[in-house]
């Protein structure tokens, strides 16, 4: 029986899908590799990974790059340790109309690091924010009150981790369909 591949539709605002191309499993195990350690994974230990070429590596990830499925590379910075010991989110209420062209706003706000529009319940922009006191996350809040947005609850967070997603290991594949 032919292996099968996965066909994964890249949906976002208004857009149907990033192209008719599918994402297989080489393009899984780049964007794993790459979700482990972007910095110090070269082309060649990802060739190695997916027992393709170093070329073929490369034009993956230029491939995901300019689909948008990579977004960028970015440093994870422990915020404690760089001297802004508090992270809040804060989830708030915007017009459904408004919410996604606010974004931009609110992550030029000093001190939000990332927002997310959240599709169900009744709040609908996840702000996240760090600070070294109460005053820098309460600057925060009154910034996003003042422009017309509700905020709904404050959390503060004590630690944050993320990890690599796995359906893109192969590893974790067992390729067995019988």
């Amino acid at each position: 029986m032919p292996e099968q591949r996965a066909k994964v539709k890249w949906l976002c605002r208004g857009h149907t899908d990033m192209t008719d191309e599918e994402i297989d499993d080489v393009d899984k195990a780049v964007l794993y590799a790459l979700q482990e350690d972007a910095r110090n994974m070269s082309s060649g230990d990802i060739a190695e990974r997916t027992g393709t070429s170093d070329s073929t590596v490369r034009k993956r990830i230029q491939r995901l790059e300019s689909n948008g499925v990579i977004k960028g590379y970015n440093a994870s910075v422990d915020y404690q340790k760089s001297g802004y010991p508090l992270r809040m989110m804060l989830y708030c209420t915007a017009a459904i109309p408004e919410r996604g062209d606010l974004i931009p706003d609110i992550l030029n706000i000093d001190g939000v690091v990332s927002v997310q529009e959240l599709v169900t319940g009744d709040q609908n922009l996840l702000v996240t924010a760090v600070g070294e006191t109460d005053s820098d996350i309460t600057s925060v809040a009154q910034e996003l009150l003042d422009m017309g947005l509700t905020v709904a609850d404050e959390v503060l967070v004590r630690s944050h981790e993320t990890t690599p997603f796995g359906k893109f290991n192969s590893k974790t594949q067992t390729g067995d369909d019988s």
